[in-house]
């Protein structure tokens, strides 16, 4: 028996690639991206409503610590140090509701809660 011969790679085609069968314009372009949607992505959401917010306060957010789409963008929850102290866990920390239209543009926020960061939310 005699051993196979190993696989050999196949040669490109000399001709151009305008020459020969039609292409279908038709046909979808494998360039299309996945999300049709105009509605940003989540971390784009995030950075979004974080960055604007600061705009506004003046201040920088200490973090996100909720985010969820709507039907007409994303809402997120955003927490502010309004009061540095020392030592830190005394700090005064605010929770903003940020509503983001659906090009993740801010279009309200309102102050939700102050609390002290030391502060440990219990079971109701």
């Amino acid at each position: 028996m005699a051993a196979a011969e190993p696989a050999r790679p196949r040669r490109a085609s000399s001709r151009p690639a305008d020459e020969g069968a039609e292409q279908d314009t038709n046909a979808p372009s494998r360039a299309t991206p996945r999300r049709r949607s105009k509605r940003p992505g989540a971390a784009v959401a995030m950075r979004a409503a974080a960055e604007q917010l600061a705009q506004l306060l003046g201040r920088w957010p200490e973090s996100v610590s909720a985010l969820k789409p709507t039907e007409d963008g994303w809402v997120a929850q955003v927490e502010v140090v309004e009061v540095e102290r020392v030592p830190d866990t005394t700090s005064v920390l605010a929770s903003y509701r940020v509503a983001l239209d659906e090009d993740g543009e801010l279009i309200s926020y309102e102050r939700t809660r102050r609390y002290s960061r030391g502060m440990i939310d219990r079971p109701t």
